[in-house]
């Protein structure tokens, strides 16, 4: 995956690579933790990013809702007030959950974007 382009705006503070790499995720789009963590060139520190949304402003207004553990899932408590809070937010956006998932090959952020840049190109007949 390759990192966003807020790590090199944003230089060494973490916790601004973060909120970056989170602010970039397109709406109807979702990424996870993990992925976050990579993005802003911090491989391996999903739960940091957990922690920098939880204790970021409001005022920020970070879409937090976009962001999902690995599988998929809400990182809240299945019917949570938060959870019901991040599906919502989600279905708005035209991102369904389903049985608590999100379709992550349908709706991930650039899910497959080593197959979209070293995939042999397809001929059109």
């Amino acid at each position: 995956m390759l990192p966003c382009a807020a790590m090199d705006a944003h230089g060494d503070d973490p916790v601004q690579r973060i909120r970056a790499a989170v602010a970039a995720i397109p709406r109807g789009r979702v990424a996870s933790y993990g992925e976050i963590a990579a993005r802003a060139g911090l491989p391996g520190r999903a739960r940091l990013v957990g922690r920098v949304l939880r204790e970021a402003p409001a005022a920020l207004r970070l879409p937090w809702h976009r962001v999902l553990r690995a599988g998929g899932v809400t990182a809240f408590p299945a019917g949570s007030r938060e959870a019901r809070e991040q599906a919502r937010r989600l279905a708005a956006e035209g991102v369904p959950m389903q049985r608590g998932r999100v379709a992550l090959d349908r709706h991930g952020w650039e899910r497959d974007l080593d197959a979209a840049l070293w995939a042999p190109p397809t001929r059109r007949r």
